[in-house]
């Protein structure tokens, strides 16, 4: 339990903190009128950034409350009344409320439901994806909309250091060499706004730091530190490669591939790392297949990893594949004689096949490249292929199919 003089404190000390809007303003959806907001992502990565945003926008009068605070260790389902009571004491009646890092109090979806059904509108921000999408779909289905956040796209970047985009798609050989030249930056520093504003690599520590003490080893009751750290040392240097729960299990001593199952959810359900299945027909062989691995952010896994230059190619994958579920993408890969890096689903078909290289000038290069394409191209029965690469660009038909060669910095603009 929490006194309500500790709660009237809180609100006191978050309110006198104001609210300095982001570097860039990411507030561009409409969001519905009725249904809760869910706005969920990765720490640090500017969700409670675009809540205020949302907030000022507004302009309502509403209430607002940061659950991420060390002094409400003791909070309790209980309290979530008498946080209201306290709201109402200070401010009066209002109908609209934010909720930063909610998922933080066990029973939080009960309180929610409770102000919905009275009419409030309610926007909360979450980083743990699976508590929230358990909690979500339990009390709260068909009541809310989701939008998850990542660190910035290229597109995002640009605007942050630029405060422009380019808006055409044929650019003279100088603009070229800008964009191409800023790509290769983001390429390097990845997109978390705070360490774009600072670059400060510690900062990039701190954040690695907070995701692996407090959203998995305290919020899973882990005690086994040197597992979790050997595990995501592991996944950093091998990212865009295929693993095994099996493999894992002698990579990090642990004795059964259970133990790996369970840690890969929980790093998953922070958003640090993203599992994509191989593509089967079959749902059973599609669970039981090997899984490919990504990374949230290049800044941060060039922190954790050990990457070489020979790497780029991983690290450009890793970066298409966080494009993809940036716009909101259903992703597999293809193996069978070949392999195709991306399978992008909807509507329950395979709609566009993606392979990613740095370069393809190198004709063993090429052919591997485009022989995983056309196979998953016939395999899926699409007529059209995209090779991304780093700034080569072409065109080709090849038995009956067009493949597209954009250098990826276009794609990420929507350009190519």
């Amino acid at each position: 339990m929490i006194s309500k003089r500790e709660i009237s404190q809180i609100i006191a000390d978050q309110q006198s903190l104001g609210f300095k809007p982001g570097d860039l303003p990411r507030l561009e959806t409409n969001f519905p009128d009725k249904e809760i907001v869910v706005i969920s992502g990765i720490r640090r990565c500017g969700k409670s950034t675009l809540l205020h945003e949302i907030r000022e926008t507004n302009a309502e009068k509403s209430y607002y409350f940061n659950f991420d605070d060390e002094r409400l260790v003791n909070f309790q389902v209980d309290d979530f009344q008498l946080l209201y009571e306290v709201f109402i004491e200070l401010f009066g009646k209002q109908n609209t409320f934010y909720f930063d890092e909610i998922q933080n109090i066990a029973g939080w979806e009960r309180f929610v439901r409770r102000l919905y059904d009275y009419n409030n509108k309610i926007y909360i921000t979450g980083s743990n994806a699976s508590m929230l999408s358990r909690e979500l779909g339990t009390h709260l289905t068909g009541r809310y909309y989701r939008q998850e956040l990542f660190p910035f796209s290229f597109s995002e970047y640009l605007k942050f250091n630029e405060n422009t985009l380019p808006g055409k798609t044929f650019f003279g050989t100088e603009e070229k060499i800008f964009l191409h030249s800023r790509f290769l930056d983001y390429f390097a520093s990845g997109g978390f706004p705070a360490y774009l504003k600072s670059g400060n690599k510690q900062y990039l520590t701190s954040l690695y730091e907070s995701i692996i003490y407090r959203d998995v080893m305290v919020r899973n009751g882990l005690t086994l530190e040197k597992e979790i750290l050997e595990l995501v040392h592991f996944i950093a240097s091998n990212t865009s490669r295929l693993i095994s729960y099996n493999s894992l299990t002698k990579v990090i001593g642990v004795k059964n591939a259970t133990t790996v199952k369970n840690y890969l959810s929980f790093l998953e359900n922070t958003y640090l790392v993203f599992l994509v299945s191989k593509y089967d027909f079959s749902v059973k062989k599609q669970i039981h297949n090997p899984k490919k691995i990504y990374f949230i952010d290049l800044g941060l896994l060039r922190e954790l990893g050990f990457h070489h230059s020979e790497d780029n190619g991983r690290l450009l994958e890793n970066l298409v594949f966080i494009e993809l579920k940036r716009r909101g993408k259903e992703i597999y890969y293809h193996s069978q004689k070949h392999e195709c890096d991306f399978l992008v689903k909807e509507k329950n078909r395979i709609v566009q096949a993606i392979q990613v290289s740095w370069s393809i000038y190198n004709p063993e290069t090429k052919k591997r490249e485009l022989d995983g394409l056309l196979e998953a191209l016939n395999t899926h029965k699409l007529n059209e292929g995209l090779i991304l690469t780093d700034d080569e660009e072409d065109e080709l038909t090849i038995k009956g199919c067009r493949i597209k060669i954009v250098p990826a910095w276009k794609w990420l603009l929507n350009l190519g």
